[in-house]
C-alpha cells in the first residue's frame, strides 16, 4: 500500500527552528572579521552617494551599559539601512579619552600627588584599556564599522587637530580671557562645563538679612507717603531703615558688592514700630508672615519703584564698607523679598549686572573651597563652615530677621554628586555675544549666539521637539568656559604676557608650531616644552599656560579633527545621533565650535533618543536592582534580541526594559524566525534561474501578495528614511504573523505540499515566496542583522556572500497592483467572517478541522460577484472542502452556513471530497491528488 505522506512536498530546511543566538552570533562575528566584511562593504559601495553619520564618542571609562547599547544599535540600524538603500555609508567609531573621570580613576588608585607626566602616562594607558573593553562589547552587538581604525581624541593627530581648532576660533575672534564666575567643583578642583552639572535636592540655610540704609534722609526723599505727599524729613536719630535680602548661600555675603532691585516693581517701606523694612509689595505679606510679624501691627510708611532707589548706599551687614543699590531684570517676584544680595564673584546674574555698574569681581574663595586666610571673619574656613559663622555674626549684629532650613534644587557635580559653587577665577571663554566679522561671512558682523541660532533653524530634527530644546539652550547659555585646571587633557597651548596678561601677538603661528610637535609626540610635547624653544629671548616676558581644554571642546571639535581630514567621511555630516542629554553636551559643543570655525552646524540633522528605564518607568540603578546589563542579554538570549527590542521601541521617549519585556521580544522573534524558516523550507528545491515562473503566469493570489509586499517594502523603506524604526518592526511583525502566517501561507500550504512538485501552481507559489523572502530578509537586516545574515546564507548557499553587500530587493513590476490589492483586501475581509463562523462550529463540536466543513456564503451585490469569480478556488481560499457563494438581494440577509462534509477524507490532502476512491488504483485519495501525482496536475487560476 502506498505511503502517501512520502509523496507530499513537505518543507525541508537545515535552518534551525531555535535561534540559539548566544552561540551562533559569535561564530558569525568571527566569519565577518575573517572575510573583512566592513572593508568589502566599502569596496561594494564605491561611487555611491555618501551618507555620513558621525559617531558621538562615548567616554572611555567603564563597561558599556544598556544606554550605550541603545545608542550604538540605533546608529548601526541607520548605517545598514542607508547601505541597503544604495548609499556609501561608512561608520568610523570614536572615543572621548581625556578629562577628569579618567584622571579621577588614576588619583583613586595612585593618589593625588603624582607628577603631571606620570598622571598623563597612566591616564593614556587606562583609556586604552577601556577602549578595548568597550570595543569588544560594541562589536558583539553586531555593529559594523571601522573598528581597526577608530578615532580617539587622545590620538596624537587628533590632539594636534584640537589645538588647531582652538587656533581657528582664536583667529575668528571668539576667544578671550576673563575673571567671571564659573561652575566650580571643590572635589575636582576645576571649573565644570554646563553639561557636567546636574541638579539634585539640597538642604540649605535660608536667611533674611537687613542691610541698613546709610542715608535715611535721602531715602525718604525718594519714597512717597500713601497719600503721595512727601514724608517729613527723617533724621539719623529716628528709626533705622533697612533693605531686606533673602539668600540660601550665607557664605557668599563676604563677597557682597551691592543689593539689586527690580526697576519696575513697587517696593513698600513698612513701619514695624522699631524700624522700617523695605520689601517688594508683591512679597511683603509672605515675608512678614515668615518673620512672625502680624499685618495688623504694621503700617505702610511709603512706597516707590525700585528705579527710584538706584545708587543709594547701604551698610554691609558685617564689614565696614558700603554697597550700592543697583537695578537688574534678574530680580523676580517668585520668592524672597524682592531685593537680591549681589556678589559678582559668585553668580552669573550677579556678574552680568555687576559689569553694568562696574562692581569689583573679588573672589575670596580658593580652589579648595576655603576662604583665603586674609578674609575677615571667615578666613581659612570652608564655605560650608563659613555659613554658620556668617549667620552667628548677623545674629550678633541684630541684622538676622529669619533663619530656616530650605530643601531646594541645587547644582551638583555629575561625577562626585557633591554641591558645586559659583566662583570667579581667571578662565578662558568663547564669547557668545561678541560680534565678529569672519572671512567666510564677508563683512557681516555676527555673534556666536546669532550664528548658532541660525544654524539650529537650518537643522532637521528627529523628533521635532529637539529643535525647541536646543534653541532654548543656545539662547540662555552664558559664555563657554573652556579652560580646566587638570593634567589629563589637551593643553591650551597659549603664551600670555606676564605683565599685561595679553596673548602673544604671534599666537596663531605658535599654536601651529605646537600642533606640529603634538602630532609627533602627543600632548606631552607641550608640557615638556621650554618656552625658549619657540619664543627665544621673549620667553622671559611670557608665561606658558598649564590649563587644559574642557573635554567637551575635544569631542565638540571632532567635525574639524575627524570629519574633515578623513577621505572616507565628509563635512558636514548628514546626521548626529545621541541621547537627549546631549542637547546640553555634544550637540551643543559641536554646534558652537562649528559655528565659531565655519559659521554653520557640523551636521544637517540631529536625532535624539531617550533614556532607558525599567518596566515601571524607574531610572536604572544598582541600588534598585533593576539594571539590565547588555552583556548578560547577549550571553543568554543574543544580540538580535537586544536589537529587536531597540527597533521595536519608540526611542523618542523613554525606552522601557525588563525581563518581562525581553520575554515578549523573544516571543516576537520566534514568530519572525518561524516565518523565515517556512519560507526557506519551501524554497529548498527552488532555483530561481531555472524554476521561476513569469509573473503573468502566476496565480492571482501570488500576484496579490507580491503587490502587497511591494506596498509593505515601500512603506518600510520610507520608515527607514524617517528613522521610524518601531513602525518598521510593527509592520514586519504584522506581515509575518497576519498577512503571511494568518492568510497567505495558510492558504498556500495545500498547494505547496500537494500540488505537482514541478507544476505551474507550485512553482508560481515558490516564485512569489522567493521574492517575499528576498524582500523580507533585507528589510529585517538592519535590525535583525545576525538572523538576516543567517537566512541569507541559506538563501544563497555562498559563505563568502553577505546580505550587507546588497541593496533593497527589486520586486518585479506588474500593471494592475492597485486593483489586485483592492480586490483581495475585500476577499480577506469576507474570509475573516468565514473563519469566525468555522471557529464557532469547531468550538461547539460541530466540526473538527476546517477541511471537515463545507460553507455556504450568502452575500449580496459586489461581494457575491467577487466570491463567485473565484470558482472552485473559493474553497481553497477558505480552507474548506467545499465553498459556495449564494446571491441574495438584501444586505441584512447575509449569512454564513457551516455544515460537516458527508464525503470521505482524502488520505493525502485531507480534503473531504466526493471523488475519493473514484480511481480504483488509488482508493484512499481524491481525483485532484491522483492528477497531481500521476497525471498532468491540477489547474488553478486564483489560489
Amino acid at each position: 500500500m502506498t505511503d502517501y505522506k512520502k509523496t507530499l512536498n513537505l518543507p525541508d530546511t537545515p535552518f534551525p527552528m531555535r535561534g540559539d543566538l548566544a552561540k551562533r552570533e559569535p561564530v558569525m562575528l568571527k566569519a565577518w572579521e575573517e572575510k573583512d566584511l566592513y572593508q568589502r562593504i566599502r569596496e561594494a559601495c564605491k561611487g555611491r552617494p555618501k551618507f555620513v553619520l558621525h559617531d558621538g564618542p562615548p567616554y572611555a571609562n567603564g563597561d558599556i551599559h544598556i544606554g550605550h547599547a541603545v545608542n550604538k544599535i540605533l546608529k548601526d540600524i541607520i548605517i545598514k539601512s542607508k547601505t541597503l538603500a544604495g548609499f556609501d555609508a561608512p561608520y568610523v567609531p570614536g572615543w572621548d579619552c581625556h578629562g577628569l573621570p579618567i584622571e579621577h580613576q588614576i588619583e583613586k588608585k595612585y593618589g593625588k600627588n603624582l607628577p603631571g607626566d606620570k598622571v598623563r602616562e597612566l591616564c593614556r594607558a587606562f583609556a586604552k584599556e577601556q577602549v578595548a573593553r568597550q570595543k569588544a562589547d560594541f562589536i558583539r552587538l553586531g555593529v559594523l564599522g571601522d573598528w581597526d581604525n577608530p578615532y580617539l581624541t587622545m590620538n596624537y593627530r587628533t590632539e594636534a587637530g584640537i589645538i588647531r581648532a582652538l587656533g581657528k576660533i582664536h583667529e575668528n575672534g571668539y576667544l578671550y580671557q576673563g575673571q567671571k564666575p564659573v561652575n566650580w567643583c571643590i572635589d575636582c578642583g576645576s571649573a565644570l562645563a554646563e553639561a557636567e552639572v546636574e541638579y539634585e535636592d539640597k538642604t540649605s540655610p535660608a536667611i533674611d538679612v537687613k542691610f541698613r540704609v546709610a542715608d535715611p534722609a535721602a531715602f525718604w526723599q525718594k519714597v512717597l507717603k500713601p497719600s503721595d505727599d512727601l514724608l517729613p524729613p527723617v533724621t539719623h536719630d529716628d528709626k533705622p531703615v533697612y533693605v531686606v535680602i533673602w539668600t540660601t548661600t550665607p557664605w557668599t555675603l563676604p563677597a557682597n558688592q551691592a543689593v539689586s532691585l527690580n526697576p519696575d516693581e513697587e517696593y513698600v517701606a513698612i513701619d514695624t514700630g522699631s524700624e522700617f523694612l523695605l520689601l517688594a509689595d508683591a512679597l511683603a505679606d509672605s515675608a512678614l508672615s515668615r518673620y512672625g510679624i502680624l499685618k495688623a501691627d504694621v503700617s505702610i510708611a511709603g512706597r516707590c519703584t525700585g528705579a527710584a532707589l538706584e545708587h543709594m548706599l547701604l551698610q554691609h551687614p558685617f564689614y565696614s564698607r558700603q554697597v550700592p543699590i543697583i537695578l537688574g531684570e534678574h530680580v523676580t517676584m517668585d520668592a524672597g523679598t524682592g531685593a537680591v544680595h549681589t556678589a559678582p564673584a559668585h553668580g552669573v546674574d550677579d556678574y552680568v549686572v555687576g559689569q553694568k555698574y562696574g562692581l569689583p569681581v573679588d573672589n575670596p574663595v580658593g580652589n579648595d573651597g576655603r576662604f583665603f586666610d586674609s578674609v575677615p571673619l571667615v578666613g581659612g574656613l570652608s564655605i560650608w563652615k563659613a555659613n554658620e559663622v556668617v549667620i552667628q555674626a548677623l545674629e550678633k549684629n541684630g541684622l538676622l530677621l529669619k533663619n530656616e532650613k530650605l530643601q531646594h534644587s541645587y547644582p551638583h557635580c555629575w561625577r562626585h554628586r557633591t554641591p558645586i559653587i559659583f566662583r570667579a577665577t581667571p578662565q578662558w571663554f568663547i564669547s557668545m555675544d561678541k560680534e565678529v566679522s569672519r572671512k567666510n561671512h564677508g563683512e557681516v558682523a555676527q555673534s556666536l549666539r546669532e550664528s548658532a541660532t541660525a544654524a539650529v533653524e537650518a537643522t532637521a530634527f528627529y523628533p521635532s521637539w529637539g529643535k525647541a530644546r536646543l534653541e532654548a539652550m543656545v539662547n540662555n547659555r552664558p559664555d563657554w568656559c573652556i579652560s580646566r585646571q587638570r593634567n589629563w587633557g589637551v593643553p591650551m597651548a597659549l603664551f600670555v604676557n606676564k605683565e599685561t596678561h595679553e596673548l602673544h601677538p604671534r599666537t596663531s603661528e605658535l599654536l601651529e608650531q605646537v600642533a606640529q610637535r603634538v602630532e609627533q609626540e602627543g600632548i606631552e610635547a607641550w608640557f615638556r616644552l621650554d618656552a625658549k624653544e619657540l619664543l627665544g629671548e621673549e620667553a622671559k616676558d611670557y608665561k606658558k599656560l598649564t590649563d587644559t581644554l574642557d573635554v567637551w571642546f575635544d569631542s565638540g571639535t571632532t567635525h574639524d579633527t575627524v570629519l574633515k581630514p578623513d577621505p572616507q567621511l565628509k563635512y558636514p555630516a548628514d546626521l548626529y545621533l545621541e541621547g537627549s542629554d546631549q542637547h546640553r553636551g555634544w550637540f551643543q559643543s559641536s554646534l558652537l565650535t562649528g559655528c565659531a570655525i565655519d559659521g554653520r552646524a557640523p551636521y544637517d540633522a540631529l536625532l535624539t533618543h531617550g533614556f532607558v528605564v525599567d518596566g515601571h518607568g524607574h531610572k536604572m540603578s544598582k541600588s534598585r536592582g533593576n539594571v539590565i546589563a547588555p552583556q548578560k542579554v547577549m550571553d543568554t538570549s543574543g544580540a538580535d534580541i537586544l536589537r529587536l527590542w531597540v527597533g521595536s521601541t519608540d526611542y523618542s521617549g523613554e525606552l522601557s526594559i525588563s525581563d518581562e519585556i525581553l520575554k515578549r521580544v523573544v516571543e516576537s522573534y520566534r514568530r519572525i524566525r518561524n516565518t523565515l524558516r517556512f519560507l526557506l523550507a519551501n524554497l529548498a528545491d527552488f532555483d530561481s534561474s531555472t524554476d521561476a515562473v513569469p509573473i503573468e503566469q502566476w496565480l492571482e493570489i501570488d500576484r496579490y501578495i507580491l503587490a502587497f509586499t511591494r506596498r509593505l517594502q515601500d512603506k518600510v523603506v520610507e520608515d527607514y528614511c524617517n528613522f521610524d524604526f518601531h513602525l518598521i518592526v510593527h509592520r514586519l511583525h504584522n506581515f509575518c504573523s497576519e498577512d503571511l502566517g494568518g492568510f497567505y501561507l495558510d492558504v498556500l500550504k495545500d498547494r505547496l505540499y500537494t500540488a505537482s512538485a514541478n507544476g505551474l501552481p507550485r512553482r508560481s507559489a515558490q516564485s512569489a515566496l522567493h521574492h517575499i523572502a528576498h524582500s523580507l530578509v533585507r528589510l529585517f537586516a538592519p535590525i535583525l542583522s545576525f538572523t538576516s545574515e543567517e537566512v541569507w546564507q541559506y538563501l544563497h548557499g555562498d559563505s563568502e556572500n553577505s546580505i550587507f553587500l546588497h541593496t533593497w530587493h527589486r520586486l518585479p513590476p506588474q500593471p494592475d497592483e492597485e486593483a489586485l490589492v483592492t480586490r483581495w483586501s475585500r476577499i480577506r475581509e469576507l474570509r475573516s467572517q468565514v473563519q469566525k463562523a468555522l471557529e464557532e462550529s469547531r468550538a461547539s463540536g460541530k466540526i473538527g478541522s476546517s477541511l471537515a466543513a463545507e460553507v455556504q456564503i450568502r452575500v449580496s451585490g459586489d461581494d457575491f460577484s467577487l466570491l463567485e469569480s473565484l470558482g472552485d478556488d473559493l474553497r481553497l481560499v477558505m480552507i474548506t472542502s467545499a465553498a459556495q457563494a449564494v446571491h441574495i438581494e438584501k444586505l441584512e440577509g447575509e449569512s454564513i452556513a457551516v455544515t460537516p462534509s458527508v464525503h470521505p477524507k482524502c488520505e493525502r490532502c485531507w480534503h473531504y471530497r466526493e471523488d475519493v476512491g473514484v480511481d480504483r488504483e488509488h482508493p484512499t485519495i481524491c481525483g485532484r491528488c491522483v492528477s497531481n501525482l500521476y497525471g498532468a496536475g491540477e489547474a488553478r487560476r486564483y489560489a
